[in-house]
């Protein structure tokens, strides 16, 4: 018998578009035979399942569950793809994990933890993880521009503390760029973080749980035509994207060993891309994202063919890890 999937996708941020594609693509590629998959859009509004037709039917809220065509559906597993909140930053792991229905991304703490660019880095840093230099306002601070830049320098890199997809960060090369990158980010969140800038090659990496085993991917080259990685660079093909990167044995084991020995620092598990930058040498931990981009360009689907597993075999082995998951 056929395991009914809800496929999570839309939420309640800018990457709202990004993750409805993300989620078609997990739609076409699970394996029919063995998934009877149904599209759920996450709104502000409402959460209601999509047909083929458009049309809408609301979740109930109470247990997830749908009425559809006289009909009670109840899920065996939610496939999470939704980027930012409230998919990627821990809300609806907890509400998943209270109702008792298995879900594909991390739990609730380490979506938290790894949405929040700040406490993550302070997190990591009894470790002795390298990282940029960095400084935390909150809206209503005072800005003190000279103490700022007597912390991380010039140019650095001005950035919402919890949003994805390179929106509200500006690379600031002059003092006077300082306060407009900061209302910029502000209009994503209340929260920023301001970092040092990092010179060298930029790898991201991804790490999976991989038939009960932590698992590094192949490892991808970012090449951005712009000053960053930044939106443009992600979506629209203003960047090059190199899998397996370009790297010595020596640099890939360097960067391997740190994203996994990350991952297992924070017990993450299922997806999870993480971006590093190789400054005099060293890769230095940018971010970790625990839901990224899924459509067949982006780079995690990109790694996981490297490795020689399809799209179809990823998905069906994040499903069935996250309904055979033990806590």
């Amino acid at each position: 018998m056929k395991k009914n999937i809800a496929i999570l996708m839309g939420g309640y941020s800018s990457e709202f578009g990004i993750s409805i594609q993300s989620g078609n693509v997990v739609y076409k590629h699970l394996d029919k035979d063995l998934y009877q998959p149904y599209k759920i859009h996450i709104t502000k509004e409402a959460w209601f399942y999509v047909d083929d037709k458009n049309q809408k039917i609301t979740i109930d809220k109470n247990d997830f569950s749908l009425y559809l065509e006289g009909s009670k559906i109840i899920f065996d597993a939610a496939f999470n793809i939704v980027h930012g909140t409230p998919g990627e930053d821990g809300l609806l792991q907890a509400y998943f994990e209270l109702i008792g229905i298995p879900q594909t991304a991390c739990d609730f703490y380490q979506a938290a933890l790894t949405f929040n660019k700040r406490d993550c880095i302070s997190a990591l840093k009894p470790y002795n993880i390298p990282t940029a230099k960095n400084y935390f306002l909150n809206k209503g601070d005072t800005i003190n521009s000279n103490e700022i830049l007597d912390t991380v320098g010039l140019p650095c890199f001005v950035k919402a503390n919890k949003s994805g997809s390179s929106y509200g960060v500006s690379k600031v090369k002059t003092e006077e760029e300082l306060l407009p990158a900061i209302d910029i980010a502000y209009k994503e969140d209340d929260e920023i973080i301001i970092e040092s800038f990092l010179s060298g090659m930029e790898v991201s990496v991804g790490v999976i749980t991989y038939k009960g085993k932590d698992t590094v991917l192949p490892i991808t080259e970012i090449v951005s035509e712009n000053e960053f990685f930044d939106y443009e660079a992600k979506y629209l093909g203003k960047s090059q994207e190199i899998t397996p990167a370009r790297l010595t044995e020596e640099q890939e084991k360097k960067v391997s060993d740190l994203a996994l020995r990350i991952y297992k620092i924070l017990k993450m598990r299922g997806f999870s891309r993480s971006e590093y930058i190789f400054h005099n040498g060293e890769p230095h931990f940018v971010e970790m994202n625990t839901n990224p981009g899924f459509s067949e360009a982006s780079i995690l689907p990109q790694q996981s063919i490297a490795a020689g597993i399809s799209l179809k075999e990823l998905l069906t082995n994040t499903i069935e890890e996250a309904i055979n998951f033990k806590k």
